[in-house]
């Protein structure tokens, strides 16, 4: 998987620590990204991107 690609475990990942939201793996499968891969449904390797992803994100949502 390309770690950049929208809806991706990386990208989820990323999104997820911008908006300060809680460690949670997943990601959007789909050509539109309908449909959502939870945890249980993950492979071992998209956990580790998803990780990566969370782990890389330094910017943060401003909410002020």
């Amino acid at each position: 998987m390309k770690k950049h690609l929208h809806g991706s475990p990386y990208d989820r990942g990323s999104a997820d620590r911008y908006y300060g939201r809680d460690f949670n793996p997943h990601y959007y499968d789909g050509s539109l990204g309908q449909f959502l891969v939870k945890m249980e449904k993950m492979t071992a390797q998209e956990i580790v991107e998803y990780t990566k992803g969370y782990n890389e994100e330094t910017d943060r949502k401003d909410w002020g």
